[in-house]
């Protein structure tokens, strides 16, 4: 809780899937979805490659990133041009 999120401008609004994996997901990780999660407002659940599931924000996919260590942290933003805080 607290961690800056992030949205990765590859990914495409609304197709459900992440562009993010391999190297990119262990730099990136994505927001998990607890078992019991249901989707709400604008936040649904995405399915990933490997068959796990990931919360989205208006349609583009969340991720953590590895380097923010504490609340507040925002080492990601803008990262390659195409990193940005996801803002609700």
């Amino acid at each position: 809780g607290g961690r800056t999120l992030f949205a990765f401008s590859r990914d495409v609004a609304g197709s459900g899937k992440s562009v993010c994996v391999g190297t990119c997901a262990a730099n990136w990780p994505p927001l998990p979805v607890a078992a019991s999660a249901a989707p709400l407002g604008d936040y649904t659940i995405i399915t990933r490659a490997d068959g796990s599931k990931q919360w989205a924000f208006r349609g583009m996919p969340l991720y953590y990133y590895v380097k923010d260590t504490k609340p507040g942290d925002k080492l990601g933003d803008g990262v390659g041009g195409i990193w940005k805080i996801a803002r609700p």
